[in-house]
């Protein structure tokens, strides 16, 4: 049975595909080159990939993601579509559903909101719901930058707290949005913030809340 995260990876590898290694993102600086690059190191150089984290491995991850970005496109949208070698834990399938149903869902959104004529997509319930659970287990490292105190609120009433403290900004909109908006997305997520002027204005300017 196909997995979220095995689905997401084939559309964002189709979509990367078909825009081409020179289309605007999301990410800011990178284009679809780029963030194939980044997709393909995450995965395959472990030795790299530390440096999304650890400052200290910053420099080596820059280094290691340049080279790849200098490989045929075509062949890091391979390396994207046939996934991570076998002695990569992303090649486990809970480890790829946990860690990579997000992953994968935020960087097709990045490169489809960076279209001037790009259109909603429309989840199933049963994505949004996993979404859902993922993004109640990360809500407090997303809002731990939050200026202000932040929930994240569900249509239907469920919440979670994101970032303790007061003021209160409620932000409100499908799981997949409310992602979007705490990966610093905001421009583009379709949410809608609550709370007072100030501390709405101030949880706006606010690129990245954790990640």
């Amino acid at each position: 049975m196909s997995t979220h995260a095995k689905r997401e990876r084939l559309l964002l590898a189709d979509l990367l595909e078909a825009q081409g290694p020179d289309s605007p993102t999301l990410c800011g600086g990178w284009n679809t080159r780029d963030l194939a690059a980044h997709v393909v190191v995450r995965e395959r150089r472990a030795d790299a990939a530390g440096g999304i984290l650890i400052k200290q491995l910053a420099q080596r991850l820059e280094r290691v993601q340049a080279e790849f970005a200098e490989k045929p496109y075509e062949e890091l949208i391979q390396l994207i579509r046939t996934g991570p070698p076998r002695f990569s834990p992303f090649s486990l399938k809970q480890i790829d559903e946990a860690a990579n149903a997000v992953e994968f869902y935020v960087h097709t959104e990045d490169v489809r909101r960076a279209q001037p004529d790009w259109t909603p997509r429309e989840l199933d319930p049963v994505f949004q719901d996993a979404l859902w659970a993922r993004l109640e287990r990360m809500a407090r490292m997303m809002g731990r930058k939050s200026p202000t105190g932040l929930v994240l609120r569900r249509p239907d009433g469920r919440t979670v707290v994101a970032h303790k403290g007061a003021p209160v900004v409620t932000v409100t909109g499908e799981p997949n949005e409310l992602l979007m908006f705490a990966y610093g997305r905001q421009e583009t997520a379709d949410v809608e913030l609550e709370g007072d002027k100030e501390a709405i204005a101030r949880v706006r300017d606010t690129k990245q809340l954790g990640i």
